[in-house]
């Protein structure tokens, strides 16, 4: 835990670093634009501190960032923090409702395909997990779009609710094709990771020993194999929630949802440099939090295991 904060000022060192490094500054963005003069970008030059050294640029956005301060969005003159949790919220729902429903999707096909190993279900399983391993995730959105909201006009194609509208309903309906298509990803994965856990505990002694002593079959599987065979799942899942929460951004831009990921597309063309630092260093805390929940979790699925 102490080993975090290190571990992130190095990363905010290497991004700033990177960003700055990049050909251009954020205000070429104005520079074809006849309306503004030299003397206002001068202006704002001076006001975002651009005309300072590198290392001081750093030293006062870490200082910002520690106290809360994350500066003005370049792009639309709003504070940081709130471009930010304007997005935040779409972003968790989203990647929450599509998170749940991939977890209840591929525990089961992967245990299933453990069960009923080089059988017919296990061979249409694993052809299905391939497909969607390999499948690229931007066309089969646009596929779904074409079909269910240009043909059949059963779904909205894009945004978070409709004009006029705002119901939980109209957000359900919404969130049905983004949703399914980062649950898809997801479940084509972690569905293979389960069943390699799961044939591999299986054939554990203790499992064998549960068998011989008469349990009966769903009591071996669910109380004694599925809790041991979770634990290798715990990693995958952590990371992948940690990249749902950072913004799942080819999903968002093409279904338009005001998420993070969104955000960070249109801050990445404006240039939007305080923003681009904010949201990958939310992405950083994320994926480091993630994997101590991970940590966590490893006691709790497996009692053999213990922290000092």
């Amino acid at each position: 835990m102490a080993g975090m904060v290190p571990l992130l000022l190095g990363v905010s060192l290497i991004l700033f670093g990177v960003l700055h490094l990049a050909p251009g500054t954020p205000l070429d963005v104005y520079a074809d634009n006849p309306s503004v003069s030299p003397e206002a970008l001068e202006q704002m030059r001076l006001a975002l501190g651009l005309d300072q050294p590198a290392y001081i640029q750093y030293f006062h956005w870490v200082r910002g960032f520690l106290t809360g301060e994350w500066g003005y969005s370049i792009r639309t003159g709003q504070p940081v923090t709130r471009e930010v949790a304007l997005h935040l919220g779409p972003t968790l729902t989203l990647g929450g409702v599509s998170f749940l429903l991939a977890l209840l999707v591929a525990v089961p096909l992967g245990v299933l395909s453990a069960l009923r190993r080089s059988s017919a279900v296990d061979y249409v399983i694993t052809l299905g997990s391939f497909l969607g391993i390999s499948m690229p995730v931007f066309w089969l959105a646009l596929m779904l779009q074409l079909l269910f909201s240009v043909h059949w006009r059963l779904l909205p194609s894009a945004g978070m609710t409709t004009i006029g509208d705002g119901s939980p309903l109209d957000l359900m309906r919404h969130l049905v094709l983004p949703a399914s298509i980062l649950a898809f990803a997801s479940v084509a994965g972690w569905s293979r990771y389960m069943r390699s856990s799961m044939v591999e505990v299986l054939g554990q002694d203790y499992v064998r020993t549960a068998r011989a002593k008469g349990l009966p079959p769903r009591q071996v599987v669910y109380r004694h194999a599925l809790r041991n065979a979770m634990v290798p799942m715990i990693t995958v899942i952590a990371l992948d929630f940690a990249g749902i929460v950072s913004g799942a951004v080819i999903t968002e831009t093409i279904f338009a949802w005001p998420g993070i990921g969104r955000l960070f597309i249109e801050s990445m063309n404006g240039r939007d440099y305080p923003v681009l630092m904010a949201l990958m260093m939310i992405g950083s805390l994320a994926l480091l939090l993630c994997n101590l929940v991970a940590d966590l979790a490893y006691a709790v699925a497996d009692p053999r295991i213990r922290y000092e």
